[in-house]
C-alpha cells in the first residue's frame, strides 16, 4: 500500500518539484496539496493522509500552528517540517507542536524519500543528534529548562531514565545497547515504555521533553 503524502507549501513551483520526486516512487503518492495552513486543515478533513510535508512560513495560518492543530486531533498523520534554514526557530517550534522531525528544503531527494519512509514507519525523521543540536541553541527558550526534576519523569524507572538521557544525547538503540550492556531488543522495549508512560509519539519528543525537564542540559550533558 502506498504512503499517502500531502504537500503543504505556498510556493507552487516547490510543490511541483516535490510531487515529481514522489510520483517516481512505487510506494508513494501525493493525495493532496495546500498553499497554506487553513487549506491544509480543510483538505485533511476530506482526505486520508499518512505523512504531511509542512512548510513553516505561510500566509493565513503558518506551519507551526497548523502542525499543532493536526497533531492534537485523533489518529493524526505524521508531520515532517520543511525549513529553509538549518536550526531555524520555526523548526524548533514545529517539533514542540508535535512534528516528528524537520528537513531542509534543499535536502537531496534520496534523503527526503528516506525521511518520509522513516516517518511513516514510526521512526523519528531527524537524527536525534541533529535534534539535539537544534535544541542546544534554543534550550534557553524552554520554560522548564532550569528545572532538573519534573513530575512526569517520576513515572520512569531508573533504567528508563538512563535510556531517556542517552536517547536525548543522540545515541541510536544499538549505541545505547552497547553503552548499557543490554540487547538492542531490550533497549527498544525501554524506549517503547518511555513513550507510553510519558504520552510521547516518537524519539524526537523524547529529546524535547528531556530538555524541557532539565534531564539533559544544552550541550548534551545529563542534568
Amino acid at each position: 500500500m502506498s504512503i499517502r503524502v500531502m504537500l503543504v507549501d505556498d510556493q507552487v513551483l516547490l510543490r511541483t518539484g516535490f510531487r515529481m520526486v514522489l510520483a517516481a516512487q512505487p510506494d508513494m503518492e501525493v493525495v493532496a496539496e495546500a498553499g497554506d495552513g487553513v487549506e491544509a486543515l480543510q483538505e485533511l478533513r476530506a482526505t486520508a493522509v499518512d505523512v504531511v510535508l509542512m512548510d513553516v512560513r505561510m500566509p493565513k495560518l503558518d506551519g507551526v500552528e497548523t502542525t499543532r492543530r493536526i497533531c492534537s486531533g485523533p489518529n493524526p498523520p505524521k508531520v515532517l517540517i520543511l525549513t529553509t534554514f538549518d536550526l531555524d526557530e520555526y523548526a524548533f517550534s514545529g517539533l514542540k507542536a508535535g512534528a516528528s522531525g524537520f528537513m531542509l528544503k534543499d535536502v537531496p531527494p534520496g534523503e527526503l524519500l528516506a525521511a518520509i519512509r522513516a516517518v511513516h514507519s514510526g521512526d523519528a525523521v531527524v537524527a536525534p543528534s541533529t535534534t539535539r543540536r537544534l535544541l542546544d541553541r534554543f534550550a534557553p527558550m524552554l520554560p522548564g529548562s532550569a528545572q532538573p526534576q519534573h513530575k512526569e519523569l517520576e513515572r520512569l524507572t531508573e533504567r528508563e531514565r538512563e535510556v531517556m538521557v542517552l536517547v536525548a544525547q543522540g545515541l541510536s538503540n544499538g549505541e545505547i545497547a552497547a553503552r548499557l550492556v543490554l540487547s538492542e531488543a531490550t533497549v527498544k522495549t525501554h524506549v517503547g515504555r518511555i513513550l507510553t508512560k510519558l504520552g510521547l509519539r516518537d524519539r524526537v519528543q523524547v529529546v524535547v521533553l528531556a530538555y524541557e525537564t532539565g534531564l539533559v542540559r544544552a550541550g548534551g550533558g545529563a542534568g
